[in-house]
Parts: structure tokens; C-alpha cells; sequence
């Protein structure tokens, strides 16, 4: 069974009310698990299917007694106490010998917050999200009797919202907020859930810059932090640059065309997500400091692409260090005890 899970619109605070239920915004990959009698069907936030690469997760899901249901969650996979999405984009792979390989080595959790079909198959989509997360808790509380299958955590208490927003790096990428009173909108961004994430911002150097690949005018800066190592890590990357700025701005970035331009880990490492222009950049000496916005910073880099804020000539480079992007910051995972 396909459903097109329900989306979030982005929004910049915390909405505040009764009608208005909190929870943990996970950095994992969204995914709608069903059953049909003997039937197990993992599926995408694009529709295609995911069992062939979470073996672990198809048992433990037929480990839940019901012989149907639809739930809506997030995979995870936990690494040391704390969560790694890098874990789950490698098993993404075409050979199952490596897929399985990884489950035994670091099994996925699924973390369910929503119910989307019933164990008798009756749909629920149609009820409030106060009665759906009423009848999940009584499922889960029923089936949920392996490690494999959690039920995330949810709270009306804005205060909980903002300590877990303030608190739980890493694996968490933010809140959700959700209308209680709200219909579960099958492929829909609605108003009724909000995304919310902890935006901040950190001044990084430009150890270098790759080129546009239409024209030779820069396209993306490279950016990086010192670690306590003393060495310039390599850490993301930001492309929005001012389309007046990118003329000049190449024209001084090569004039500054200086090896190795990272002196800790660089751009392009080998691994099975290199492309073709993965390693190629054109190295900087450690000049120019630009301050960026980011949402998350975990496994040593910036989770997505940063958003370019302003120069900073007043900066010395070697100030640009990892405490930036170090904050008070406890595992996700503790979300779920109890």
C-alpha cells in the first residue's frame, strides 16, 4: 500500500496553544511500514521501497503480532550511544552480502508517531491526531515488545519542546509541531505541522572553492573550522553567493590558489558517494572568513548546505575553531527510556 506520507511547512518558532503537540524531529529517513498478513512493506517519503536495505527492520516488524497495520516513523540507526545518518545512507547499497553485513553490525531502530491503519485495517486517517496518537499508544503498548520498533516520544508541554530543541544535538534535527485537532493529509504540506530547527550561525574559513560547472565562475566555497588537532577540517559548504559578488569574487579566490588549502580532512575523501567532481576543488591559502547560518552539525560536518550571511575581514582565521559548532548537547536516544 502506497501513502504519501504528510509534510511539514517550515516555521520559525515553536507554535504556542492547547491545540499544539511537540515532537522530536529525527535525522533519519522518513518511511511509511505496513503489514498484510504476511506481507511487509517499508516505503519511502518518495515512494520506493527501503526493505531490501533494512533486512533487520522487515523482522522486526514481523515481530508485531497484528496482522495489519500502516504506521508512519522514522528509521534510525544508532553508533555509539548516538545516532549516525551516514550509517544509513551505506545501506543504500546493491549487494545484500554488504546490507546484511551492516545490519548485524548496527541494527536500525524504527521510531513510529503516527498510525495510520488500524489492526483490522480500518483507516485512522481520517480521525484527529489526538485520537490516532491515542490508539498508537495502546498499539504500541500491546506489539511493540522488540528493541526494533519504539514509539517516539510527544508532549503538549511547550517547555519540553524548547529543552529538546536547546538540548538534543546530533541525531535530532529539529522539532515537530502538530494541530491535535488536525486529519492526517496524505501527501500534503499543511499548516497543521511545523517544522522547526535550531538555526545558528558560525564563522568558517575558505580553504577552497569549486567552480560552476556551466561557467568558470565560482559556484560553491569550501568551508572549514581548526579542530584540537590544530589541523583545518574540512566541514561543508555554501553556494549562495550573491550573483553581482561572483565575478570579483573569483578573480580574488584565484589569486589566493594555494595547496593543500585543507590541512586536516579534505573535501572528496574516498567513499562510495564520491562522484566524479567529489575531490576536485581548488585549494586556498587560509585567508578569507565567512560567517554562514546552519541547522545541524553532526559527524564532523554541516548536514546540509549553509546559507552564505557576510565576510568577515575582522576575523583572523585561526578563531574559526569546532567549539563553534559545539553546544550544550545530550544523545537523542534518551528520548526514548521508558
Amino acid at each position: 500500500m502506497k501513502i504519501a506520507p504528510m509534510e511539514a511547512l517550515a516555521a520559525t518558532g515553536l507554535p504556542e496553544g492547547e491545540e499544539w503537540q511537540y515532537e522530536p524531529k529525527w535525522d533519519g529517513f522518513r518511511a511509511i511500514a505496513s503489514r498484510d498478513g504476511g506481507d511487509i512493506e517499508i516505503q519511502s517519503k518518495s515512494g520506493q521501497p527501503l526493505a531490501r536495505y533494512f533486512p533487520d527492520m522487515v523482522e522486526a516488524l514481523r515481530g508485531i503480532l497484528a496482522k495489519r497495520f500502516v504506521l508512519d516513523g522514522e528509521l534510525v540507526i544508532p553508533v555509539d550511544g548516538d545516532l549516525s545518518f551516514n550509517e544509513l545512507q551505506l545501506r543504500l547499497h546493491p549487494a545484500a552480502s554488504r546490507v546484511n553485513m551492516l545490519a548485524a553490525k548496527h541494527p536500525a531502530l524504527y521510531l513510529v508517531f503516527d498510525f495510520l491503519f488500524d489492526e483490522k485495517g480500518h483507516s485512522l486517517m481520517e480521525r484527529s491526531l489526538e485520537e490516532r496518537r491515542r490508539r498508537l499508544e495502546a498499539f504500541a503498548l500491546r506489539y511493540f515488545t522488540c528493541e526494533g520498533v519504539r514509539l517516539s516520544p510527544a508532549t503538549q508541554h511547550l517547555k519540553d519542546a524548547r529543552k529538546w530543541l536547546r538540548t538534543m544535538g546530533g541525531g535530532l534535527d529539529g522539532i515537530i509541531a502538530k494541530n491535535r485537532h488536525a486529519a492526517y493529509e496524505a501527501g500534503e504540506r499543511s499548516g497543521a505541522m511545523r517544522k522547526i530547527k535550531d538555526l545558528r550561525t558560525a564563522d568558517c574559513v575558505v580553504g577552497g572553492f569549486r567552480y560552476a560547472s556551466a561557467r568558470k565562475l565560482v559556484g560553491s566555497l569550501l568551508l572549514g573550522l581548526y579542530g584540537d588537532d590544530g589541523l583545518l577540517h574540512h566541514v561543508g559548504f555554501t553556494s549562495a553567493i550573491p550573483a553581482g559578488q561572483r565575478v570579483a569574487l573569483t578573480k580574488q579566490l584565484e589569486d589566493l590558489r594555494q595547496p593543500p588549502g585543507f590541512t586536516g580532512r579534505a573535501p572528496g575523501a574516498p567513499s562510495r558517494w564520491s562522484t566524479e567532481r567529489s575531490g576536485e576543488f581548488e585549494p586556498l591559502a587560509p585567508k578569507l572568513v565567512v560567517e554562514v547560518q546552519f541547522d545541524h552539525f553532526t559527524g564532523g560536518r554541516f548536514r546540509h548546505g549553509t546559507k552564505f550571511l557576510r565576510w568577515r575581514p575582522d576575523k583572523s582565521p585561526r578563531q574559526c575553531t569546532m567549539s563553534q559548532v559545539e553546544h550544550e548537547s545530550h544523545s537523542p536516544l534518551g528520548l526514548l527510556k521508558g
